[in-house]
C-alpha cells in the first residue's frame, strides 16, 4: 500500500492553513506540520521530514525565501518546496526557484489545482509553466532586480544536450521533445537527466532559468541563441 503524501504548511495566515489543511486532507494528504513563520518551517522540515513543503513568500522573523534557501542546502532527501504567493511576479518567486524551489503556486489557487501540484512536484516534475519562467527571466534578471542567479557552464553539454535544453526552454515536454527530435521518449528523459545532472539542476524550472540566463535562449524571442567561435 502506498504512503500518503507528506505536507508541511508554512504561512503565517490561520484562515490559510486551516483550507489548504482541508482541501488536501480531502485528497487523501496528510498535513504533518504547520509553521507561521521560515524558522518554524525549517525546524517543522528536520523534525517531520515531509514530502512536500508549501511555503509562503511573506512571513515575519524569517520569509519563505531564506527557509527554502535553508530546507534545500546541503541536506540528503530534502522535499519539494512549492512558493506560494498573492503576486505571479513576486521578485521573491524567482530568488526561490533558483534556490531550488520546485515551482510556486498563486494563493487562490482551485482545490483541484493545488492538490495537483503537489502530487506533481512529489514526482519530480516541476510546477511552472515556461512561459511564466520567462517573464521572471525578463523582469528580475534583465532589468536589474534582485535575484539569486544561476550561473552556470554549458560547455560540459553535448550539443544534442544542448539542442535538448533549448526546446525544454521554449516550454516542450517530453513527448513534444521526442517527436521534434525524432527520439523515443525514453531517450529524451536521458538527456533531460544528464542535462540536470551535468549542470547542477534540480529539475526543468532551473533548466529553463539557466537557459535563458546564460543566453543560449533569448528573453522575448523564445529562439535559441546563435553560436559562437
Amino acid at each position: 500500500m502506498t504512503e500518503p503524501l507528506r505536507v508541511l504548511l508554512a504561512d503565517d495566515q490561520t484562515l490559510v492553513r486551516t483550507g489548504f489543511r482541508l482541501i488536501l486532507g480531502v485528497d487523501g494528504i496528510d498535513v504533518v506540520a504547520e509553521a507561521t513563520n521560515g524558522a518554524e518551517a525549517v525546524e517543522g522540515v528536520r523534525r517531520t521530514r515531509p514530502d512536500v513543503v508549501l511555503m509562503d513568500v511573506r512571513m515575519p522573523e524569517m520569509d519563505g525565501l531564506e527557509a527554502t534557501r535553508r530546507i534545500l542546502t546541503g541536506a540528503p532527501d530534502n522535499p519539494r518546496v512549492i512558493i506560494l504567493t498573492t503576486f505571479d511576479l513576486d521578485r521573491y518567486v524567482y530568488a526561490a526557484l533558483s534556490a531550488g524551489a520546485s515551482g510556486f503556486l498563486l494563493k487562490d489557487v482551485t482545490p483541484e489545482h493545488l492538490t495537483a501540484a503537489v502530487r506533481t512536484v512529489r514526482t519530480g516534475d516541476a510546477l511552472l509553466a515556461p512561459a511564466i519562467t520567462r517573464r521572471l527571466v525578463q523582469r528580475f534578471t534583465r532589468r536589474g532586480g534582485d535575484t539569486t542567479a544561476l550561473h552556470r557552464d554549458l560547455a560540459t553539454l553535448t550539443p544534442r544536450e544542448r539542442e535538448v535544453l533549448t526546446l525544454l526552454a521554449q516550454g516542450l515536454s517530453n513527448a513534444e521533445l521526442a517527436t521534434r527530435l525524432h527520439l523515443a521518449e525514453a531517450t529524451v528523459k536521458t538527456h533531460v537527466a544528464r542535462i540536470l545532472a551535468k549542470l547542477g539542476l534540480r529539475d526543468r524550472v532551473q533548466a529553463v532559468i539557466v537557459a535563458y540566463e546564460t543566453g543560449l535562449v533569448s528573453v522575448g524571442t523564445d529562439e535559441a541563441a546563435p553560436p559562437t567561435g
